[in-house]
């Protein structure tokens, strides 16, 4: 789940020094080698004093500052996940430019901070994304099996590290760069067991041009070593905060050094759940066993950022669907506005007293503002804006429909049976369902509800429409393949219904462009005058006479999607906790700003604010 990487520490007097985590910046060219028990730079001996950020999910102009706030808590690696749904747009196609995507800037960013770099490619990475960091387009393929030696998948999976090395092979230290180690999959000893498949991963990173070692993260149990660390790689665990951990990787290879590559200072949010919260006092006890005895760490996270757009994930254990909010705050210690928190503090005193340096000045905190409330207008309804059917005698998920996320309406009419009991075998992951145009109730996937009673009805073949949201893919463990929508059948009291229309709802760039189009062609700019139907946007703009940071307060609505000057800010949902959306100031711009928001349930405008803080 997560995971990152440096140097510290030199040899004095044949004694390892504790890390110094404020070294000149990573130039030149270097050897990183393992030995026995250590990891060692030309040669010597090195404490890794890592944290953890991912560059997607923070947005670019920060990088540098976030990466600032690291170093300054004591760090003297960043550990990044690389995640290749976010690079491969579509099949084929590799964007390495646009948005927060330009990975061998982040690295270099990285290195003229003076940090060096645990790299996390993947391709698998769970880390709460959607899908783990697998490309959608893999749904599509109806018995694809991955994370394992299927031929199909390995082929999308060979494009993709030919595509990354050919981005971050050069910034390695064995060509000047920062990058010491690259991951090889990913907590792969708690999905599977094709050791095959991880040595031909690391054959593709290898004819890629990877020359820095390579290093597995599994939890620190005897089944999920031997299944998912590869020979020859250095072991990390998820976490490594005992002996007994350290032990466990010795009796899986006593010739390579390990280290704890997950060590937790916060955790993950689901929606409906409350705020995570991890005690201070227990990172603590676990950061002075591994000072303590000179182990190297990461902590993951650091900074978490946030989960923009539909990039957030879900989980699968234990409660059934579970998928995470919008935010990625993470109760890390560098919060998700890259503001130090009380945690920061008292971690950078631990770190920095072991640290024969000074550590850097703290940089000044990002500015943040609030922003006037605003009632935005009703702007247009999703049931005035659909877009030309696809004919489907039974429903498939979106996946069928080339849809990744968003939303779909499925619509048939009712022969035979015309009221009791529908059932949806099965729902992904959220519904809400329509008789005749009349709203009959919600189906939430999360809360293990399957079906819905639709009363009875006087019209003679009466239409049943169910707009199904895909709410983030599974991303750990063993129910990875989770296809939206509807994904086998629905049946009323047992009959299956057939012949129904499909309209994609994509809510991406070209879906919004669309109805806008359509809206201004229909309603000449004017709100549309019935909006008692769910399925309702809004549309406001307010005005800054100059731009920070500010979280966008969505208490008064219910359940949708928000975008800010078109960028789409991620979910929002009532069930809670996260009410207020990170909005960041390159997003802003100082005169007017518009603000979209598509909610699922509410029908009538409420006011919209700006805070200051995500709770």
């Amino acid at each position: 789940m997560k995971n990152v990487l440096l140097l510290s520490a030199l040899l004095v007097t044949g004694k390892l020094l504790q890390a110094q985590p404020h070294l000149p910046a990573p130039v030149g060219v270097h050897s990183f080698t393992l030995g026995q028990h250590d990891f060692l730079l030309d040669g010597k001996p090195v404490q890794i004093i890592s944290g953890e950020m991912h560059p997607g999910r923070i947005p670019r102009a920060y990088w540098r500052q976030r990466i600032q706030m690291a170093k300054a808590m004591g760090c003297n690696t960043i550990a990044a996940y690389v995640f290749w749904n976010y690079l491969e747009t579509s099949k084929g196609h590799f964007d390495f430019q646009t948005e927060s995507r330009n990975i061998a800037e982040f690295i270099r960013v990285a290195q003229q901070e003076g940090m060096w770099v645990l790299l996390r490619p993947g391709p698998y990475v769970c880390a709460e994304w959607d899908f783990g960091g697998l490309p959608n387009y893999l749904l599509e393929i109806p018995d694809i099996k991955v994370r394992c030696s299927d031929p199909r998948y390995l082929a999308a999976v060979h494009r993709y590290v030919q595509a990354l090395s050919a981005q971050v092979s050069s910034l390695q230290v064995t060509h000047g760069g920062p990058i010491l180690m690259v991951q090889v999959e990913n907590e792969y000893g708690s999905y599977g067991n094709d050791q095959q498949y991880l040595k031909t991963l690391r054959g593709y990173w290898k004819e890629g041009g990877i020359q820095v070692p390579f290093y597995s993260a599994d939890g620190a149990s005897p089944s999920m070593l031997e299944a998912g660390n590869v020979y020859g790689a250095a072991i990390g665990l998820d976490p490594g905060t005992s002996e007994d951990d350290f032990q466990q990787a010795a009796k899986r290879n006593p010739n390579v050094p390990s280290f704890s590559s997950e060590t937790y200072p916060g955790w993950l949010t689901h929606w409906g759940e409350k705020m995570a919260k991890v005690d201070t006092g227990d990172i603590i006890k676990d950061l002075k066993f591994l000072l303590d005895t000179k182990r190297s760490f990461n902590l993951y996270v650091v900074h978490g950022g946030t989960n923009f757009g539909f990039t957030a994930g879900a989980n699968s254990g234990g409660k059934g669907y579970e998928p995470d909010i919008t935010s990625y705050d993470y109760d890390a210690p560098i919060d998700e506005q890259g503001r130090a928190t009380p945690k920061y503090m008292t971690l950078r005193r631990l770190i920095g007293s072991y640290s024969n340096n000074p550590l850097p000045e703290i940089p000044a905190p990002i500015p943040v503002r609030t922003i006037d409330a605003f009632t935005p207008s009703v702007w247009a309804s999703v049931w005035d804006e659909l877009p030309a059917p696809i004919a489907s005698p039974q429903p498939k998920p979106f996946e069928a429909y080339g849809q990744n996320q968003g939303l779909i309406l499925y619509k048939t009419r009712l022969i035979g049976h015309k009221n009791g009991r529908l059932v949806l075998t099965d729902l992904h992951d959220y519904a809400t369902v329509f008789l005749d145009g009349k709203f009959i109730g919600t189906i939430d996937r999360r809360l293990g509800q399957k079906s819905i009673d639709l009363p009875k009805d006087s019209v003679a073949e009466p239409v049943l429409e169910i707009l199904v949201e895909g709410m983030g893919h599974i991303n750990f463990a063993q129910e990875l393949i989770d296809r939206k929508g509807i994904t086998d059948r629905a049946t009323l009291n047992g009959m299956t219904l057939m012949n129904w229309e499909v309209y994609r709802l994509p809510m991406d760039t070209t879906d919004l462009k669309r109805i806008n189009v359509r809206v201004a062609a229909q309603a000449k700019g004017q709100s549309i005058a019935d909006a008692s139907r769910p399925g309702v946007f809004f549309k406001g703009s307010f005005q800054l006479d100059s731009v920070a940071d500010t979280y966008i307060d969505m208490s008064q609505y219910k359940k949708g999607i928000l975008w800010v000057n078109g960028h789409n800010l991620g979910r929002y949902w009532n069930a809670g906790p996260q009410m207020h959306i990170y909005c960041p100031a390159p997003w802003l711009k100082k005169g007017g700003n518009e603000i979209l928001i598509f909610d699922e349930l509410q029908t009538t405008a409420a006011p919209v604010s700006g805070v200051t803080t995500l709770e």
